[in-house]
């Protein structure tokens, strides 16, 4: 029997490793590629300008890679319940395929299209590639808990071996007895959107750095893995947050929109390392592809993973509401220039460093301005090209000492954690020109400066340039003592809930003591 197919991009905007695409296209009359454009989201969610730009981009490389196999994308405009009935009928369908997604809101809205799927007689097949693993499978063999340590996590992956090969890629091979039909009048109706349709501002645009796409995603992971001595050598936590190019790959929005895959990336390094002595996980490229299988599988598993109430991982906080730090900090005023620098890179070219990201969500939560971590979150979601609702929900957990890492008396300063790889405050000139002027001696503090230097550099600060919204030295360690309140109130409940033995509680004792010591010890170091 020869099957109608609608195969359903969402992530997997390619067509390297993605067995979804090759199970739809086998046994295979007629095959519609679709992509579905719901006109709620650009009229509704925050998204940056540069994210519509990188989705477009993303679709039109989809649909010439589509072409040179005979195939052509379509996008659909409306809701998936409300779009694939009307599609089902008119296509003749008897096949639909897409593939995995984890998250609550995917998970939610697939059950529903399986529905429909079967009152209209369609076979439904879902295929595992955004991931490296099946998160189900991981933590299904984690005692049907996801691993809430990346050591954990590793133990659990070494039962079940290395990632899965990639797909290959199809070919017209696979589209010699099957045919996408495309009429005239299909050009305006299932096109690509442009920026004007999805209501978006062209003048608005930061500079052209990342081009979406398979094609250039695959270009870029070619251009770094020709450089094997620097892949063997790579080590995260050793690049640079506020270097004036990229230290590190930049291949994370092509992950997070699934033109390049996961698998492809692990393979590929798999092949350079082999034989090589070469860093590994947690530093390594291959410990940053475990990092997104981490986060991937504590979203999936964890309820309410980007809240903090309902989150069970999740300590609760007393945050503070204060737009007006919360507005400064979003657009790079709060007085302290490295923190500024980053949040205006991140605003105009929607991207940052992973160390720049510390700093900037350290700050905002309990670093400084005790704000809660869940407001950086909608932020990140809104700027960064790779925004990613796992990730981004667990490395603002992470970043806040809310979860997963719980040494909250390590604060990043936001003045000398900058200077230690670049002590002449370069990149700060480069994101805040108007500060170009000030010596080395004042680029990261330019409150301190003279009156007349000031005014000789053209920047007076309260006036062209804020004064430090807050007093790091004073209000750092206030909140250290907040976060040490937060956790001895987490012990406290625990206890009483009856999930802690006089042992255990002993245990907590004496780890007070070591916590107190290094909270002191710290707080005069910060």
């Amino acid at each position: 029997m020869k099957h109608n197919s609608i195969h359903w991009f969402r992530k997997g905007l390619r067509i390297h490793d993605n067995p979804a695409l090759l199970a739809a296209m086998k046994d295979c009359a007629e095959l519609h590629p679709i992509f579905i454009l719901d006109p709620w989201f650009p009229r509704n969610m925050r998204v940056s300008v540069n994210r519509w730009r990188f989705l477009i981009e993303s679709l039109k490389d989809l649909d010439n890679n589509l072409r040179k196999i005979n195939s052509r994308l379509f996008v659909v405009r409306g809701k998936p319940a409300e779009v694939f009935p009307v599609l089902f009928k008119k296509w003749k369908v008897t096949r639909l395929t897409f593939e995995l997604d984890t998250e609550p809101y995917s998970k939610q809205r697939d059950v529903e299209v399986e529905k429909l799927a079967a009152a209209h007689n369609v076979q439904v097949i879902q295929k595992v590639s955004n991931t490296l693993y099946d998160v189900d499978r991981i933590i299904a063999e984690n005692n049907g808990k996801p691993p809430l340590t990346y050591v954990r996590l590793q133990t659990v992956l070494a039962s079940l071996g290395p990632p899965k090969r990639p797909a290959p890629s199809p070919t017209l091979e696979n589209m010699k007895d099957c045919c996408s039909p495309w009429k005239a009048s299909y050009d305006e109706r299932y096109g690509i959107p442009t920026l004007e349709e999805l209501g978006q501002d062209a003048g608005k645009l930061g500079p052209h750095l990342y081009p979406g796409g398979e094609t250039e995603a695959l270009s870029r992971l070619d251009c770094y893995m020709k450089r094997t001595t620097w892949v063997c050598n790579f080590k995260k936590p050793d690049t640079e947050p506020n270097s004036l190019t990229p230290s590190t790959t930049v291949l994370s929005p092509y992950m997070k929109f699934g033109c390049l895959s996961a698998r492809t990336f692990w393979w590929r390094l798999a092949e350079i390392y082999q034989g090589k002595k070469h860093s590994d996980p947690p530093v390594s490229l291959h410990g940053q592809l475990l990092w997104r299988e981490f986060f991937y599988t504590a979203g999936a598993g964890i309820p309410n993973f980007n809240k903090m109430e309902g989150n069970s991982v999740c300590v609760q906080v007393d945050w503070t509401e204060n737009k007006e730090h919360l507005q400064a900090w979003s657009e790079g005023r709060t007085g302290y220039p490295f923190i500024d620098a980053i949040m205006t890179q991140l605003r105009t070219e929607g991207w940052i460093h992973h160390l720049a990201r510390h700093a900037v969500a350290c700050f905002l939560t309990r670093g400084d301005l005790w704000i809660s971590w869940e407001e950086g979150q909608k932020v990140f979601e809104e700027l960064l090209l790779d925004a990613d609702w796992s990730l981004n929900a667990g490395n603002w957990q992470w970043l806040s000492a809310s979860a997963f890492f719980h040494q909250f008396f390590r604060v990043y300063s936001p003045v000398a954690f900058g200077k230690k790889t670049d002590k002449n405050g370069e990149y700060i000139k480069k994101y805040l020109p108007f500060l170009k002027k000030f010596p080395a001696e004042y680029i990261y503090e330019p409150w301190k400066s003279p009156r007349s230097l000031q005014e000789k550099a053209g920047c007076i600060i309260g006036k062209d340039y804020p004064k430090p919204i807050v007093v790091h030295e004073v209000v750092s360690k206030q909140n250290i003592q907040k976060m040490k309140a937060a956790y001895a109130k987490r012990s406290a409940a625990t206890e009483e809930r009856g999930e802690s033995t006089s042992k255990k509680g002993a245990k907590r004792k004496a780890g007070k003591s070591v916590v107190d010591f290094l909270v002191k010890k710290t707080a005069k170091k910060t």
